[in-house]
Order: structure tokens, then C-alpha cells, then sequence
């Protein structure tokens, strides 16, 4: 296999659930070959460097192995190789994102038909 289509290639490696769902990724400019906004369609080749962004994490790998079935994880994970930089990144966003929440302590109880009346009459406190 000399290549294979980009969206079935992420859709192989794991990085989306459907292959519609990494067109969709592919086409809103959130995957970048090689510093450039590809198509869909683009074939995907050994060696090839990708920037992935998923929700808040972004992942730069290199294409490692491919493959156009969906396999299970570690199949998956045998087909890129993640940077050491882009690792590190994620890890520190995923340790921030903790601390941001450390603080937060959920309610006892459910708020009651008074407190509900407060909290509709001062509406959306955060915003402020």
C-alpha cells in the first residue's frame, strides 16, 4: 500500500469515532498535513507529519504504519508515533485543567424551590 485516504486513515488510527466525523475534522481545518490544510481525499503516506486537534488536545504524530480497517487500540496505536513536545503538552493541559477544578466542591443536596428562584432571578453569575 503506497497510500491511503486521509479520513479513513484517522478513522483507522482512532483519532475519531466515524470516518464522516475526520472528513468533518479534515474539512474545518482542525487536521494539517505537513503545515497545510489538506482534503479528505489526500493519501496519507509512511513518514507523513500530521497536527491533529481534538477538542482541546492537540496531537502532532508521524505516520508510522497503514492501515484502512479499524483494529483494536494497540493495532491502532502501531500505526503513528506522537512527539515527545506534543506529549508533553497535553499532559500539562490535562494538569491544568485539574488544578483549574481542584477548587470546585459540588453541591449536598439539590437546590430547593427558593434557592431555584434565586438562582433564575440572578441568572448566569459566571458571566459576569
Amino acid at each position: 500500500m503506497e497510500g491511503i485516504r486521509l479520513d479513513v486513515w484517522l478513522w483507522a488510527a482512532r483519532f475519531f469515532k466515524t470516518r464522516s466525523l475526520a472528513k468533518q475534522a479534515v474539512e474545518t481545518g482542525k487536521v494539517e498535513v505537513g503545515g497545510q490544510r489538506p482534503k479528505s481525499s489526500r493519501a496519507v503516506r509512511v513518514g507523513d507529519a500530521l497536527r491533529v486537534q481534538r477538542g482541546e488536545e492537540v496531537f502532532e504524530i508521524a505516520v508510522r504504519g497503514l492501515s484502512d480497517s479499524r483494529g483494536p487500540a494497540p493495532v491502532a496505536q502501531a500505526l503513528y508515533e506522537e512527539t515527545g513536545a506534543s506529549r508533553t503538552a497535553r499532559e500539562a493541559l490535562r494538569l491544568q485543567r485539574a488544578a483549574a477544578r481542584d477548587g470546585y466542591l459540588p453541591p449536598e443536596h439539590k437546590p430547593d424551590k427558593r434557592a431555584r428562584r434565586l438562582i433564575r432571578a440572578l441568572g448566569d453569575i459566571d458571566a459576569l
